[in-house]
């Protein structure tokens, strides 16, 4: 049997079952294992790990729970600005946008640009024109309007802070980094890696995380492994976090697990960083590290069923 295997994360963060209803819990959980099989189903089929990713985030930027795409956070002008970026492992091309504000799947355009634009990153209003001239329909904001995220914005939009989450228990110390993303090996032994978000609430002055600086919350390469972050993105940008875990197994012979138990669990703690990862090997090997309370995740492989998991085991 071939090998194939998918991961995928929706955020990271203070997330305990005391601050979870049940049957949000089951929203979640539900959601997390509709992404994986949308992305598993691809790669059963034999087709590509870059379409396995980009499917499996598409469907999380259209479940408004999640940080990204229609439930993307406000900004401190009441707009949207997301951001997203995909890797191929094969070739180590790449595509990147952030600060688009109408477009329903970033992660599609993230695509678009690595395949047609000549370029890796493009930002803003002109990459909304790219997206246009690429047959992508702009969607109005209202779209991306949810009651959740207007109420989290509420709270915050006066004053000069941002929130690091997507949670109205901010006062109670809950942090939730709401990212999405997926990693996979496909049959043919070809990596690939995807990462969507809305961002911080309240950001201000065009801030951007990690979520589309490849080498920092997304990263590919067929001779070591697939990573995509979640988590507070100005750490992750300064420890070149996906990047450093593939140079950790390319250049000192680490695996998987001891790479990413390095960076999340000792570099990034040490600097004050919290989130986590989702990864995956040429071999089909997966690891989930993060240092937070819990994170959103779930995998599946050709010898696993699709297994979900939110809190620390």
């Amino acid at each position: 049997m071939k090998k194939f295997a998918i991961a995928i994360h929706g955020g990271a963060g203070t997330i305990l079952p005391s601050l979870m209803t049940p049957e949000k819990e089951l929203l979640y959980r539900n959601a997390l294992k509709a992404a994986t099989e949308a992305g598993l189903a691809i790669l059963k089929k034999g087709s590509s790990s870059l379409d396995a990713v980009e499917a499996a985030v598409m469907y999380l930027e259209d479940f408004p729970l999640f940080n990204a795409g229609k439930g993307a956070v406000f900004t401190n002008a009441g707009t949207h600005e997301m951001d997203a970026s995909i890797m191929e492992g094969l070739n180590l091309e790449a595509g990147a946008v952030s600060g688009v504000s109408h477009i329903k799947n970033p992660i599609q355009l993230a695509r678009l640009i690595k395949e047609q634009s000549g370029h890796v990153y493009l930002s803003g209003l002109p990459a909304e024109q790219f997206a246009q001239s690429c047959g992508m329909v702009l969607e109005p904001s209202s779209y991306f309007y949810t009651e959740e995220r207007y109420k989290q914005w509420q709270q915050v939009k006066d004053s000069d802070t941002y929130q690091l989450d997507h949670s109205d228990k901010i006062e109670q110390g809950e942090k939730k980094f709401g990212t999405v993303g997926a990693v996979a090996l496909d049959q043919h032994g070809n990596l690939a890696a995807a990462t969507s978000t809305g961002g911080m609430t309240n950001k201000r002055f065009g801030r951007v995380g990690d979520t589309p600086i490849i080498g920092a919350g997304t990263y590919a390469n067929n001779a070591t492994c697939a990573i995509s972050c979640t988590g507070h993105g100005e750490f992750f940008m300064r420890a070149v976090v996906a990047y450093d875990i593939s140079c950790l197994m390319a250049y000192k012979g680490l695996t998987l697990q001891e790479a990413c138990r390095l960076v999340v669990n000792d570099k990034l703690v040490k600097m004050g960083g919290e989130g986590g990862l989702v990864a995956i090997d040429s071999h089909g090997n997966i690891a989930l590290p993060f240092n937070s309370e819990g994170m959103y995740r779930a995998w599946a492989s050709a010898t696993e069923l699709v297994q979900t998991a939110i809190y620390k085991d």
